[in-house]
């Protein structure tokens, strides 16, 4: 089936005229459909029909954008089961991971229509007399969000649902491999009464489509999430136009373990972290950092649960690691494995491209965990995003806090142990934006800011009130009315 871009209101092919194969990982020769290659006209188009409606729209009131967002969350809701089918079938999650996909879209929609009763400025005193001045939020223009294919919904509604109750105006690129479930957003958008050219939607390649959205003078704010290498691309052409960018890139997260932590409860938040949805999340646990004298046991028990893990499709319920996105993903995961090999590492399970069999039709690497890694080593510095976790040993905390912060990522980290004082104390020195105690280094929820530090991003947060301040700017007001001309500098 042929799908169409979103411009102005209407479903419309690319002015390219070509298109591009949506593929199933679980099955590669399953097409799932074809997409527009969108070129540098059909941006044009999109930002042309966002500039128009921005006035408008900018000049709803708050609460009624709140109105429109609240009902696209309802719709939402209603086709769940529709848009999590497709999620499974595109993205290659289990319908349960791709249920909650949805439901994080659904939450934000309801959030940020609540957010349109809200958006606090202050009041405060003046420094004249018979003056009064307060500040409030004002939407920032046409916003570029370019999302990843890893949360295709959740990732979308993270950005497009504050953005338009913040008044702005925008193009959704979203990521080639999960291009039908942004199709399904923007029906959802459509039914719920969003007027014409206030959400445009632009399939196509990040570096053609996204390219010539990213660059195109007209765009007053870019979103981004995916690679840091992307990222901070893009954070160039923001600052040579001098507008706002605002960057969630990658992670390679740690989970430290302490001596008397629940090693049970660790293996199996260290299991979920690294090896549910393949490790293709940005806040996928990669990194464990173990006090040596529970390291062996919990090694052991690791590489037990590892071992019976049920790699397979996303449309088997039982399936716990599903395929990895894409070939060259596929194929870089499998690059970063035989280097740290070649470096030494010890592969205590895993390791391995899977090909035989069932696994022949799609993109399967094994659930891999390594050991006898150094801290300077690639597997232990960058980011892998697939089902690979390195484990190493400490002695003291010291040492411990020294290795979950000796990387350049700052996004999600994880502390095991039945200290609370202790554990909390840890989390006061751990470099990461996000970090939980006995618990994944996932899960974040829509009310609360998401985001690292370092290479993971530029400091700003999405999510939550962080998503405010990022979709908004300040303006400031003040108010004159003692009949004169008067100016706090140069009172006396």
């Amino acid at each position: 089936m042929a799908y169409l871009n979103y411009i102005n209101g209407q479903f419309v092919p690319s002015k390219s005229g070509q298109t591009f194969n949506n593929l199933n990982p679980s099955n590669k020769d399953e097409v799932i459909g074809q997409f527009p290659r969108s070129n540098q006209e059909d941006v044009n188009l999109a930002v042309s029909a966002a500039k128009e409606a921005f006035a408008g729209w900018s000049a709803t009131p708050a609460p009624k954008r709140g109105e429109i967002i609240y009902l696209a969350g309802q719709l939402l809701l209603e086709r769940k089961e529709e848009i999590s089918q497709v999620i499974a079938k595109e993205m290659g999650k289990v319908k349960a991971a791709a249920d909650g996909d949805v439901q994080s879209a659904v939450d934000m929609a309801f959030f940020s229509a609540g957010e349109g009763r809200r958006l606090y400025g202050q009041t405060t005193n003046s420094a004249l007399s018979n003056r009064m001045a307060f500040t409030r939020r004002v939407p920032v223009g046409v916003c570029a969000l370019i999302t990843p294919w890893n949360a295709p919904a959740a990732a979308i509604a993270w950005k497009l649902f504050p953005a338009l109750i913040c008044g702005n105006t925008v193009v959704v690129k979203p990521a080639e491999d999960t291009p039908l479930t942004a199709q399904l957003i923007f029906e959802v958008l459509e039914k719920a009464g969003l007027p014409a050219g206030v959400a445009n939607l632009v399939q196509g390649y990040g570096q053609e489509a996204g390219e010539a959205l990213a660059n195109h003078h007209e765009v007053n704010l870019i979103s981004f999430t995916g690679s840091t290498e992307v990222g901070s691309h893009l954070n160039e052409i923001g600052a040579s136009k001098l507008i706002k960018v605002s960057l969630e890139m990658g992670g390679k997260n740690g989970v430290l373990v302490m001596a008397d932590a629940d090693l049970d409860l660790a293996v199996d938040g260290v299991v979920s972290g690294a090896f549910s949805i393949a490790g293709q999340r940005c806040a996928a646990t990669s990194r464990v950092i173990v006090q040596s004298s529970v390291y062996d046991q919990f090694l052991e028990k690791l590489v037990s649960k590892t071992k019976v893990l049920k790699i397979g499709p996303a449309n088997d319920d039982s399936s716990y690691v599903t395929p990895i996105i894409n070939q060259k993903q596929l194929d870089q995961v499998s690059k970063y494995v035989e280097e740290a090999k070649a470096s030494g590492a010890e592969v205590l399970t895993g390791g391995e491209v899977l090909t035989e069999g069932e696994f022949s039709k799609g993109f399967y690497y094994a659930p891999t965990v390594l050991t006898n890694i150094r801290v300077g080593d690639k597997i232990f510095q960058e980011e892998v995003f697939g089902p690979v976790v390195v484990v190493v040993k400490y002695g003291d905390l010291e040492e411990g806090l020294k290795l979950m912060n000796a990387t350049s990522y700052g996004l999600t980290a994880s502390v095991f142990t039945k200290d609370s004082a202790k554990g909390l104390q840890m989390i006061d020195r751990i470099k990461a934006g996000v970090v939980y105690l006995n618990a994944p280094t996932f899960g974040s929820e829509v009310h609360l800011p998401f985001g690292g530090f370092g290479l993971s991003g530029n400091s700003h947060r999405e999510a939550g009130s962080g998503g405010i301040d990022v979709f908004s700017d300040w303006q400031t007001v003040y108010l004159d009315y003692s009949a004169g001309i008067q100016n706090s500098q140069m009172k006396k």
